[in-house]
């Protein structure tokens, strides 16, 4: 292996003997290195690569792990934010906007500026006044952004407007949330359905250049005389990629009701052996997966950004006097979800609807925790689980305030405590879902011999034991099961 010192250029080295320039002080540390020049083991080329990029400081996006900017070759995007205040208090509007900012950071942007408009409603051809308008014109010019992301999803012609008058490319709510779908998802089942979804956006929102991609003469080749009903410039490259589009999301929907099919026989697998299911959902960063890691030991992926897991996980978790249920993590939700992710994401959200218990986790750190609680049970409503019964695990409990958690905890009858981070409050959480899982219908008494104690092991796991003894004979048993376990125990009742 050869080896060979870094040099340095003419340049620093004349301010390295001259620490001055025009008077001014300038401290420079150059520091002559070896650097192997075929080792594999060091990937000299991307470690130069490495460093030729560099964080700038004093920039309103600051990011704490700065190794996510280096692994990027484009530079991030700069963005303004813009909302419009319609409802609500002042409070509710900047929540959202600074939600807005965490979205975008999540998607790699980076923020420098947000606007927020009062209006009765928005305007119906610029989203924002004529005045805003300008005004936002103006602060893309100073601050030398180059995206607009509007805080609410843009009808087409507000779309094509707002670019036109602002000069930059303009995004909306539903735009930003689905780009983060799509870095995010990994499963085979998790990118059909943000492909659908973002597919289903931009249908409408298609924009052609006139005639001039006209692609088919209608008619003889060559001409566009093509004789009676005929006649005209033929199909247009924009109606081409709309008809593909619209083969494309029916592909889509095809492949979905299959992976949809799979997971509707897993469901009735566990629905056959009584077992019971929970499902964690609430609002996007709230703890959902650091939960389910802290209940399960599932090492699913945690991370603090919004929308990190979108995958459904399903592991087997145990109430404290043994029985078993399955827990499951579902997709987080977000204020104004996008009809079009719930719509794709509908397989997903059965989890949710086809459960006997959902753990609804809300941050109790949150500025706004009221307002997470009722976005999430809005998209519940939506997906038919709005009237399954619920409990409130308030989480983050070592960050949140503790006279805001009391109130919350008055505010919800059904709630406990918890911080997923310390293990605060878990006993309690598992005693509660104990108490609301639905208890076997059917109540027994058997002798089961000890060579049987596969039968015992199946009570305890699946029912509920109310006594038990143990005799010379066997297990004498008093226990409320399922139909199937009471079937196979009525071969050794109880006299």
């Amino acid at each position: 292996m050869t080896l060979r010192p870094e040099r340095r250029t003419d340049a620093l080295a004349d301010l390295s003997a001259d620490p001055t320039v025009n008077g001014t002080d300038i401290h420079l540390s150059v520091v002559d290195r070896e650097i192997p020049l075929d080792d594999p083991a060091t990937g000299e080329l991307d470690l130069e690569d490495r460093r030729a990029l560099r964080r700038v400081a004093g920039f309103s996006t600051e990011l704490t792990d700065i190794t996510e900017v280096e692994y990027r070759r484009l530079q991030l995007e700069r963005v303004v934010l813009v909302g419009v205040w319609t409802d609500g208090s002042v409070a509710d509007a900047e929540n959202s906007l600074r939600e807005l900012k965490l979205l975008a950071e999540t998607a790699g942007a980076e923020v420098l500026e947000g606007l927020i408009q009062r209006r009765r409603r928005p305007d119906e051809a610029t989203y924002i006044g004529r005045g805003k308008v300008e005004e936002v014109h103006s602060e893309v010019v100073a601050s030398g952004a180059d995206t607009v992301i509007c805080d609410g999803e843009l009808s087409p012609a507000q779309l094509r407007n707002l670019e036109e008058r602002v000069k930059v490319k303009v995004i909306d709510r539903t735009a930003l949330i689905l780009d983060i779908f799509a870095q995010h998802a990994k499963s085979r089942e998790g990118k059909a359905q943000v492909e659908l979804a973002q597919l289903s956006y931009f249908l409408p929102r298609l924009r052609g250049w006139g005639g001039n991609l006209s692609r088919q003469a209608g008619g003889r080749a060559g001409g566009g005389n093509g004789g009676v009903g005929l006649r005209g410039p033929g199909e247009t490259k924009l109606e081409i990629d709309r008809r593909r589009i619209r083969t494309r999301m029916a592909k889509l929907r095809r492949e979905i009701d299959g992976m949809k099919t799979g997971r509707g026989t897993k469901r009735q697998q566990r629905r056959r052996n009584a077992v019971p299911s929970v499902a964690i959902a609430g609002y996007t960063n709230a703890g959902k997966s650091s939960l389910l890691n802290r209940l399960t030991g599932a090492g699913v992926l945690v991370e603090d950004a919004l929308f990190a897991t979108l995958d459904p996980t399903t592991r087997r978790a145990s109430t404290p006097d043994g029985r078993l249920f399955t827990l499951t993590d579902t997709v987080g939700f977000v204020r104004h979800l996008p009809h079009q992710l719930v719509e794709a994401f509908r397989s997903t959200l059965e989890e949710v609807a086809e459960a006997d218990l959902v753990v609804h986790v809300v941050d109790g750190s949150h500025p706004d925790p009221e307002g997470q609680i009722s976005a999430v049970r809005e998209v519940l409503a939506e997906a038919g689980a709005g009237d399954l019964p619920e409990i409130l695990a308030i989480n983050k409990a070592d960050l949140a305030d503790p006279i805001e958690l009391a109130r919350l905890q008055t505010l919800v009858p059904r709630s406990v405590v918890v911080s997923a981070k310390t293990g605060h409050g878990i006993p309690e959480l598992l005693a509660m879902v104990g108490e609301e899982l639905p208890r076997p219908e059917i109540e027994v008494s058997a002798l089961v011999p000890y060579a049987r104690g596969d039968l015992v092991a199946k009570v305890h796991e699946r029912g509920e034991v109310l006594e038990v003894e143990h005799t010379a004979d066997g297990t004498r048993l008093r226990a409320r099961v399922d139909p199937v376990l009471a079937a196979t125990l009525n071969g050794f009742a109880a006299g």
